[in-house]
């Protein structure tokens, strides 16, 4: 479940589609035609399957974590996996250059899609070839360096494809339907996170397949990692040399492009990267950047680490991952709902008012965790329990919703018209950079914190692989004296609180200031 909440946090693709259309309409005529779906269908189902095919290794790398959690891996070790989330949440880095370079004759976007999206299937089949064997179990160490490096690069490469994607969108689509393009990206990228992560943990599980899918059970599960890898490898190249071949794309900025918008808003690389410099040098910025790198410590205990505590306490990863199917629609309507209250002039006073109940939630998540194995009692978990897991996640939900969407309508206040993709690109990724690295950190510092000891010999503390070798040739077991976990999630709370009293003025500071004191362009740039 912190996975689905990682991918909701993270994505920022339809933020910036948003934000892109909104600044255009401020230099587009006033009198825009009403959207007309006639002759752009194909389009629409087009960057629909793109976006799809974006979600699936995205989902893919959140189903990992669990895969090493059932073969024993340590936190340490999910915390080195953790890196390869980081690449969507850097993308601004190398975003200019996307946009500036490319092969006319072939097209501004495919010039970076189709390469792209063949390594993105040539990666698939390459670890498909070898992923059970680095993914370890049955007394074999994971491969953890080298499974981060893979599927960081993997991600480096759905990063990339959604840059070239959410660039093709506002060109392929007439300028009346600009708008579905934020929709595609909404719809497609939660599907194909849905296939790579909901449907691949269920298929996988033999206890789903033999429960819910067959009528005499097996010993294998319906789907493995390497089939399922091998499927989707394939479906990019094919997919991929179809667009490459029979779909032609528009030359950027023609009639679909108001010209006005074309020569303000095309910077180039130098102009894309000075203004990302001169946003970094605003001390509004700074401050704002503080705050977003360090709110979501207070919750990274929580988000990073609960559900492999479950998964540790015996609740089947199946389980933990269907449980995101009833929350679909409350995923869907809580923006909406929680919008009527960020749209006026002071959304972060949504933001403020959420953060205390989040904190609460977090804790009643760790509370769950402590009494997950009491409840269990090495059997399968009761009905009710999952009544009561649903019930909690929803309700932290309502809050995480709650400053997310009051964080994105801030963003768009704030950020200057004249570069608003560009402004609001950079605030998304401080945003997610605050909750890729505390998340890494604090799943690193659950080993560290916690102390285990041998139950036939106690003075052996399980330090390293010798003396958890010479515990089990004592006939031992390993067992936790002091779960890290638990301090952690103190540690947060705390923090939190602290981070609240001291961040509040600050926030309502920056909330005060007034819109010109955000602003970059102070003159038509060269």
């Amino acid at each position: 479940m912190s996975a689905i909440r990682r991918k909701k946090e993270g994505s920022d693709g339809d933020r910036e589609l948003l934000v892109e259309e909104s600044s255009r309409a401020e230099v587009l005529h006033k009198d825009e035609p009403k959207p007309d779906i006639r002759g752009d269908r194909q389009n629409i189902a087009i960057l629909l399957f793109l976006y799809i095919l974006q979600g699936i290794p995205i989902g893919l790398i959140a189903a990992i974590p669990m895969l090493l959690q059932n073969r024993g891996a340590s936190y340490k070790q999910q915390a080195e996996f953790s890196f390869a989330y980081w690449p969507f949440s850097l993308k601004l880095l190398w975003a200019p250059i996307v946009d500036s370079l490319y092969i006319r004759r072939f097209g501004r976007r495919k010039s970076w899609l189709v390469p792209v999206q063949y390594l993105l299937g040539a990666f698939m089949l390459l670890l498909s070839l070898h992923v059970d064997q680095w993914l370890g179990g049955n007394g074999v160490e994971p491969n953890v360096p080298l499974l981060t490096l893979l599927f960081f690069l993997l991600n480096f490469l759905a990063a990339t494809q959604d840059i070239a994607v959410d660039g093709w969108a506002l060109t392929m689509l007439k300028r009346c339907n600009v708008g579905y393009a934020s929709t595609c990206n909404s719809v497609g990228q939660t599907a194909g996170y849905f296939l790579g992560y909901v449907v691949f943990i269920a298929l996988e599980s033999k206890d789903f397949c033999n429960t819910y899918l067959r009528d005499s059970p097996l010993e294998e599960s319906m789907i493995t990692l390497p089939r399922f890898l091998w499927f989707w490898g394939i479906t990019f190249i094919v997919a991929t040399t179809l667009v490459a071949v029979f779909k032609k794309e528009n030359d950027i900025e023609d009639a679909h492009m108001d010209a006005r918008y074309t020569e303000e808003h095309e910077l180039n690389i130098h102009q894309s990267y000075k203004i990302l410099w001169d946003m970094v040098r605003k001390r509004p910025v700074q401050i704002l950047a503080v705050i977003l790198l360090t709110v979501k410590v207070t919750f990274a205990a929580s988000d990073a680490v609960t559900s492999l505590k479950l998964i540790d306490a015996g609740v089947p990863k199946d389980k933990l991952a269907l449980l995101a199917i009833p929350l679909i629609p409350l995923q869907l309507i809580l923006p909406l709902a929680v919008g009527r209250y960020t749209n006026g002039p002071r959304p972060m006073d949504v933001y403020l008012k959420a953060i205390p109940y989040r904190i609460i939630m977090a804790s009643v998540a760790t509370l769950f965790a402590y009494a997950t194995p009491y409840i269990i009692k090495g059997g399968s978990p009761p009905i009710y329990y999952y009544v009561l897991l649903v019930t909690s996640y929803a309700i932290y939900q309502v809050f995480l919703y709650s400053m997310f969407v009051a964080a994105m309508a801030f963003f768009a206040k704030i950020s200057d018209p004249a570069v608003g993709g560009t402004y609001m690109t950079f605030l998304n990724t401080l945003c997610n950079l605050g909750g890729n690295w505390p998340n890494t950190v604090i799943l690193w510092l659950v080993d560290v914190l916690t102390w285990k000891q041998c139950s036939t010999n106690p003075a052996n503390e399980c330090l390293g692989k010798e003396q958890q070798q010479s515990c089990e040739a004592s006939e031992g077991k390993c067992e936790i004296a002091f779960d890290g976990y638990y301090l952690e999630s103190a540690i947060c709370v705390v923090y939190g609180i602290l981070w609240l009293l001291i961040a509040r003025k600050w926030i309502v500071h920056l909330q005060d200031l007034p819109v010109r004191s955000w602003l970059v362009v102070k003159k038509k740039l060269r």
